[in-house]
């Protein structure tokens, strides 16, 4: 019922109708779909010689009036691209990009990758037809319809539920047919359900009639709940996270204080949230599942009837890899999104600033790379972001990634970026220093402290949508942001600790005496050397740990001709295990993944 409802008003004029928000009478339409198809006189009826209630009817009109109040979106974008079609699809000028941001509602905030991914879909129907479609019902077909079952538009007479005495389960009544094809109202009947709810679930909560829809040979039920949360604040914070994206490291962030003189300051380095493991997997599962596409179109194309078999077996295994990758994608979306509120909640932030990276296009990284950096999950876990930041009052707000990178987050001095802290002369973009304030860290630890400073200062400049209730920062004011700098702490003179008197022992237990004669002549031979190490003195050879690989705090070979000890000759200095003190840039930022506690 609900297809064949979508079908019929699949169509410019119907869907402006449903949108306008008022009937033919000039009345306003209920917020229901199901109430609203109603008053505009869009019924539907079950198949001849089966009969159903009422309530089934209006959980038909309910799936389709949301379907075709969700498609007013994308006909005004459609109708925009359209509208100010470039000369070249490929490549859009400045001005050509001014034209169709202004024939699109909202267009100046809009991502351009939106914009670009329409002007793909129109440029296809363009090369299969030769010519431009009409709108976006001429574009695309009426969508499919999905198996499930709203219980929301229906009413105790179809539906109930109630939560169990131990708090853990609930009971779901239904009313159910007893045949496939019900042909009375005899033939249905009340069926109780029990579910088991979730441990996200709060055990206060107030339960509501959830949504059905079969999954791997079970019906599952996806349940609504209402429960009080503190209200986030859209302005006034103090303590705010900020957040950065990347791509082995998904998620680095730090929090940032604005004090009441107007410095901003970073509380503690920072930490990252380490997915690369987990974005491999998905990277192989990916290139899988493009190998077996490949494979089962070469068999379409050849359309021969003895390959039917194979041609089922691989397409049966897509859905499977499929399965994987977005069970895959939707795990690591709700542990990085989890990760993000508990630092929040941990260091007292109010806020979460966020990089708004909807219009990033990856390119000029291979294809590989760019495959990889257009696949990320950034926008579910914005999503689930936002859904576990609201359970404990915290705001989360976009904000633009204009400059995030390029400019020291003390200072807004342009960045040096190379590859290494140990390779300060070899290009590359992981490690940056600044020439100005002389500042050097993690290019990703460095965009955590320009986002979480930008979103301080920029608090008056946020905005929320009322449609989807997401709070942004759109713009960057350049007056504002002269003061969006983490400003350095300056570090207290330790006090006076030159020596006024003998040192006390630490321990009771007597020392040693000292030598009252002098040492023995030295005999010839290797003994009574420096031994090199915990090396015998009688080894020709040097030890093992003299051939592993030294790094940069090894101390330097000896040039003098009179003392050259076998171990530095080697790079391993006069003792195997001695090593000069480290230089300031081989430890600019300690790994958070030793002590996993609160950014503090």
């Amino acid at each position: 019922m609900a297809g064949a409802l979508l079908a019929e008003h699949w169509n410019a004029a119907d869907v402006d109708a449903l949108a306008s928000g008022v009937d033919g009478g000039g009345r306003k339409l209920p917020s229901n779909a199901w109430m609203a198809l109603r008053r505009l006189g869009w019924t539907v009826a079950p198949p001849g010689g089966v009969r159903v209630n009422d309530r089934v009817v209006r959980m038909a009109q309910e799936q389709a009036g949301r379907v075709l109040r969700s498609v007013r979106w994308r006909a005004e974008v459609v109708s925009g691209v359209l509208a100010a079609w470039p000369a070249d699809p490929g490549k859009r000028t400045p001005v050509e990009w001014d034209a169709v941001r202004a024939a699109i509602p909202g267009g100046e905030h809009l991502p351009s990758s939106v914009i670009r991914s329409r002007t793909r879909q129109v440029a296809a129907f363009v090369r299969k037809r030769g010519r431009l479609p009409l709108d976006v019902f001429e574009l695309e077909p009426s969508p499919v319809t999905a198996r499930m079952l709203l219980l929301a538009a229906c009413d105790g007479q179809q539906a109930a539920i109630e939560r169990a005495d131990d708090g853990h389960r609930a009971l779901l009544r239904l009313q159910l047919p007893v045949k496939p094809a019900p042909r009375t109202y005899a033939d249905w009947t009340w069926v109780v359900c029990p579910v088991v709810l979730p441990p996200t679930v709060p055990v206060k909560a107030v339960l509501h009639l959830p949504t059905l829809r079969p999954a791997g040979g079970k019906v599952r039920a996806d349940p609504a709940y209402t429960h009080p949360v503190p209200k986030a604040e859209r302005t006034g914070h103090t303590v705010a996270l900020g957040v950065d994206w990347g791509l082995n490291t998904l998620l680095s962030a730090g929090t940032a204080r604005l004090h009441a003189d107007g410095r901003i300051t970073a509380l503690g380095s920072g930490a990252r949230f380490r997915a690369a493991g987990v974005l491999a997997k998905q990277h192989r599962l990916r290139r899988n599942s493009e190998y077996l596409h490949a494979k089962t179109d070469h068999y379409a194309r050849l359309a021969d009837p003895a390959l039917d078999g194979r041609h089922a077996v691989l397409s049966e295994e897509i859905r499977r890899v499929s399965a994987r990758r977005c069970h895959l994608n939707d795990a690591l979306a709700w542990a990085a999104a989890r990760w993000a509120v508990d630092q929040a909640v941990a260091a007292g932030a109010t806020v979460i600033y966020l990089e708004d990276l909807r219009s990033m296009e990856a390119r000029g990284m291979g294809r590989t790379m760019n495959t990889r950096l257009s696949q990320t999950v950034r926008g579910k876990i914005a999503d689930r972001m936002c859904h576990l930041a609201a359970e404990t009052g915290i705001a989360v707000v976009t904000v633009p990634p204009r400059n995030s990178s390029r400019l020291c987050p003390h200072c807004l001095t342009p960045l040096r970026h190379r590859k290494a802290p140990d390779r300060p002369t070899t290009p590359g973009w992981k490690w940056a220093l600044c020439p100005g304030c002389g500042w050097q860290g993690d290019r990703d630890h460095g965009a955590w402290r320009r986002i979480a400073a930008r979103g301080l200062t920029h608090q008056t400049k946020t905005v929320t949508d009322r449609t989807s209730g997401q709070t942004a920062v759109r713009t960057v004011v350049d007056r504002l942001e002269t003061g969006a700098v983490i400003t350095t702490v300056p570090k207290t003179a330790r006090s006076d600790r030159s020596k006024t008197g003998p040192t006390r022992p630490r321990t009771h237990r007597s020392a040693p005496g000292r030598r009252g004669v002098p040492s023995p002549t030295r005999p010839r031979g290797l003994m009574g050397r420096c031994p090199e190490g915990h090396a015998s003195t009688d080894r020709t050879r040097l030890p093992r740990a003299a051939h592993r690989h030294q790094d940069v705090t090894t101390i330097s070979t000896p040039t003098a001709r009179r003392h050259r000890p076998r171990g530095a000759a080697l790079g391993a200095g006069f003792h195997l295990h001695a090593h000069a003190s480290p230089p300031r840039w081989t430890a600019p930022i300690p790994d958070p993944t030793v002590r996993m506690g609160s950014l503090g």
